[in-house]
């Protein structure tokens, strides 16, 4: 059978089929945003709004458009639901035994102001985990340890995506860059040290971009230290590393440079502003004693037990040891060897061809290859059973017995069935977009912009990120038309293929999977809209920001010789 080639305008009108192809996006979107309709519905509203564009207008086969539907759903549960599902099972294992609770006291000792906590927490300790694992494993540790700091599930949820941007290109040992190599045939070490150019300035912004978020301006100078500390203390590791090194190590590296760094900074400095977090401002010393301790709990607890809080951290430094070592390329491969069987998706493995120009014009020496669709269930390889592993010799260490991580887990279940629901629904959207050729329709609209392709190029990495949830994703899909473009419009293409792993990092804010983490691990379940208009500045803002830092290396010296040649 001959594969279904796809068709990027199948109106005859460039505009009108971008508004077509649009409509799932919009759709999903402003269900959950504006409508405010639960996020599960608004999902499967999604969903079918996309099916539909895809079999009405752009003419996909029917039994092609619902075994892509299955193959997203089921991707969205394996890995990425089998990840939260088991992170929310430690964190609830350790909030059984009283841990959690004693975790956050040692954190708010060492870092008693709430901005500190967020710089340490959200974006140096979250950066540390996206190296390792991904996939919405930082957002969902940080979310939740920010709320048992004492943040609000809102802030919680929004300042933990915010943090959780400049890492993200090389998250999961570098598997974003890895995976652009890939698709474009571009250097492997070419594209790391590009993208190693261009981060690294939004390594220094986030800090002081995620507390001036929470605090305002005055909240955030009164800290600038420990801002400035953290950004620097990344950054230039990032740079180094993905420059002389490789995409592989570059957040694991970077991560314990930041966390090492703001350590050693507060045992000499503390914020002496009286910065005040339910007022959000700077308050005299009369008033800090008087107002705020009436109202307020004391941010500093007493000490508790050393011993009991050498307990409380190991759950956590054995996921962090289990989710790293998970995540050595030896290792997983090894464990895949055991265990990773793949199965061709029935209907849709081969069964698609992407066409001119999101791929080079196909030759008869090199033919346009179908589009390949098969699950690997690789559950033991899997980020996700790493963390169980974790969990489970957490909770015996906790004194659990077997019977009781059965009871804690079945109740885990059915407290993250909507989210599981819900993310199954999203990826089943993302993939029906992807495959029917929506996706690239709204990609080529924003790469016919001529002398500003390099602004609005970036931009379609971030669109890739907030359609799909995934740097990796957005980098395969749009990586190729990336490097064709750039080629006809004589850029250069590793600048360009870059930029969209690069901007895409900014989209992590607001794709649902990431939102749909968030409000899971914070246990804000059904206000996914509040989250989604908490971060949208934000991720639009820095999105811009990185499209303009493209356009300068792209045309404006001194910034061209930033460029990998």
């Amino acid at each position: 059978m001959q594969p279904w080639p796809q068709n990027y305008d199948p109106f005859g009108n460039p505009f009108l089929s971008t508004l077509v192809a649009a409509l799932p996006v919009v759709v999903l979107l402003g269900a959950i945003a504006w409508l405010e309709i639960k996020i599960h519905l608004a999902a499967l509203l999604g969903l079918g709004v996309a099916l539909a564009v895809a079999l009405f207008a752009f003419k996909m086969p029917v039994d092609a458009a619902l075994a892509t539907a299955g193959y997203g759903a089921a991707y969205g549960l394996f890995p990425i639901g089998w990840i939260i599902l088991n992170l929310i099972f430690l964190y609830q294992l350790t909030v059984d035994k009283g841990l959690f609770a004693v975790l956050r006291g040692s954190l708010a000792n060492l870092a008693p102001d709430p901005r500190v906590q967020l710089v340490l927490i959200a974006f140096s300790f979250g950066a540390f985990f996206e190296g390792a694992a991904g996939f919405g494993t930082p957002v969902a540790v940080t979310a939740a340890i920010l709320m048992q700091l004492g943040f609000k599930p809102l802030q919680a949820a929004g300042l933990s995506l915010i943090a959780n941007t400049a890492p993200v290109a090389y998250g999961a040992l570098g598997t974003p860059i890895i995976a652009l190599a890939g698709v474009t045939g571009l250097d492997l070490q070419a594209l790391s040290a590009m993208a190693g150019r261009q981060l690294p300035f939004f390594s220094l912004i986030v800090p002081f971009w995620v507390v001036w978020a929470y605090a305002g301006w005055r909240g955030m100078l009164g800290v600038w230290p420990v801002a400035l500390t953290a950004g620097v203390s990344f950054a230039i590791p990032q740079f180094l590393v993905s420059n002389y090194h490789g995409p592989w190590l570059v957040d694991i590296v970077a991560a314990i440079c930041s966390i090492l760094a703001i350590v050693a900074l507060l045992k000499v400095w503390q914020p002496k502003d009286n910065w005040n977090a339910e007022r959000g401002a700077r308050t005299t010393e009369t008033e800090s004693l008087t107002e705020t301790a009436a109202s307020t709990p004391d941010p500093r607890p007493q000490t508790p037990d050393p011993n009991l809080v050498r307990r409380a951290w190991v759950p956590w430094i054995l996921l962090s040891v289990l989710v790293f070592i998970w995540g050595v390329p030896a290792v997983k491969t090894q464990l895949n060897s055991l265990s990773a069987p793949k199965f061709p998706v029935p209907q849709l493995h081969n069964a698609t061809v992407r066409t001119f120009p999101v791929v080079p014009q196909p030759t008869p020496e090199k033919p346009t290859k179908p589009e390949a669709a098969e699950f690997t269930l690789n559950w033991l390889s899997a980020t996700g059973t790493g963390i169980l592993a974790a969990a489970i010799l957490a909770g015996f260490y906790m004194g659990f017995s077997l019977a009781e991580l059965v009871r804690v887990y079945r109740r885990t279940l059915w407290t993250v069935r909507f989210s599981l629901i819900t993310i199954a629904g999203m990826l089943a959207v993302g993939y029906v977009t992807k495959y029917s050729g929506t996706d690239a329709t709204l990609g080529l609209a924003l790469a016919k912009t001529g002398a500003l392709y390099p602004f609005f190029g970036t931009l379609l990495g971030w669109l890739g990120v907030a359609l799909t949830g995934s740097d990796t994703a957005s980098n395969v899909l749009f990586g190729s038309l990336q490097k064709i473009t750039a080629e006809q419009t004589g850029i250069n293409p590793v600048l360009m293929c870059a930029a969209n792993s690069s901007g895409g990092v900014m989209g992590k804010m607001v794709d649902a999977q990431s939102i749909v983490v968030a409000s899971t691990a914070t246990n804000w379940y059904g206000h996914e809209g509040s989250i989604l208009r908490y971060v949208f500045f934000h991720s639009l803002a820095l999105a811009t920001l990185v499209g303009l830092l493209v356009y300068l290396q792209a045309y404006v010296p001194p910034f061209t010789n930033m460029v990998v040649k």
